[in-house]
């Protein structure tokens, strides 16, 4: 679960429904909507969404995603969502979490556990708190980051947490369907519509048209099993699609419906080699923002990064593993 920013016109309607971001004495050139989703991490499909007025807090509208959770989820999300009422209501819908905690807060301690996790409590919620140090190696430099996650898989043995601290890097895949959407769909532009309804509407129709995009990959991947839906290529896929609209091809069904089709045929005849470890530091191109610009120091050899993992015990407790 996370939330993401998208441009609109600067229209008179539109002014009156959305916000401008301000940093200082500076204002966007652009209005600005919020779009925070519910993403299966598996296959980047779209669980939930919901959006309106950058103006609006993510954890304001994090609740009205809540109705599509249930048993048998664990939901992941940033530091934003490490809050008391939240995790409250999450842990009400029956689903798992992990989230990684705020930085510097401090937790009572209830019970430590022999894995060196231990008991707390956020809110009205019993939660498993795992610290943990991560090092990323680019061959050059090593940066280390220190991350406090706090879960409700509080068996130890059943949910060991270097698994855990190890789940938490997939929460990074909403983060690829929001480049897939808003970069390889969008292309990088201001939405076009120039009234609220009009945004409402495009904002719906690029969302369905990521999401069939997004099953046609998944049932095309889901024929052969050494294959994962995320080997299959976004950008062929949306391609492919915009190829067979242009010839107006498929556009009325036969009796039999071909789940994979020319888009998932185009897709598995492309698979994108396994993904390799990689990392990136949290910078935006775009100005106004509250993270430092990105530049060319930024590029990174993925190919030569390495990660290692050591939890950050209690005295006494050690148990350290570096894939």
């Amino acid at each position: 679960m996370d939330g993401t920013s998208m441009s609109v016109p600067n229209s008179d309607p539109n002014r009156g429904a959305f916000y401008r971001l301000h940093s200082g004495d500076l204002d966007s050139g652009y209005l600005m909507i919020r779009l925070v989703t519910v993403v299966a991490c598996g296959t980047r499909t779209v669980i939930d969404a919901v959006f309106g007025s950058f103006g609006v807090s993510e954890i304001a509208y994090a609740p009205r995603l809540f109705a599509s959770l249930r048993e048998g989820m664990v939901v992941l999300a940033d530091r934003n969502f490490a809050v008391a009422a939240l995790i409250g209501a999450i842990a009400e819908t029956k689903a798992d979490l992990l989230i990684r905690g705020k930085a510097g807060h401090t937790m009572p301690m209830i019970e430590r556990l022999s894995d060196g996790s231990w008991l707390s409590v956020k809110g009205p919620v019993v939660v498993r708190v795992i610290d943990a140090e991560i090092v990323v190696d680019t061959g050059g430099a090593a940066r280390t980051v220190r991350y406090r996650l706090l879960t409700t898989l509080t068996d130890y043995r059943r949910y060991p947490a270097m698994e855990l601290v190890r789940l938490y890097h997939q929460r990074w895949e909403i983060e690829t369907a929001y480049a897939e959407l808003k970069s390889s769909m969008l292309g990088g532009r201001v939405l076009r519509a120039r009234t609220p309804a009009g945004v409402e509407q495009e904002v719906y129709a690029l969302l369905i048209a990521y999401q069939a995009l997004r099953i046609a990959i998944a049932d095309a991947t889901l024929t052969d099993p050494g294959v994962t839906p995320l080997r299959g290529s976004f950008g062929i896929a949306v391609n492919t699609a915009r190829d067979q609209l242009v010839h107006a091809a498929g556009v009325v069904a036969g009796t039999s419906i071909d789940l994979v089709g020319k888009i998932g045929a185009a897709v598995l005849a492309e698979l994108l080699p396994p993904r390799r470890s990689r990392q990136c530091p949290r910078v935006v191109k775009r100005a106004l923002s509250k993270h430092r610009a990105k530049g060319a120091l930024d590029r990174t050899n993925y190919s030569s990064v390495s990660i290692s993992i050591s939890l950050c015990e209690l005295p006494g407790l050690t148990s350290t593993m570096a894939p």
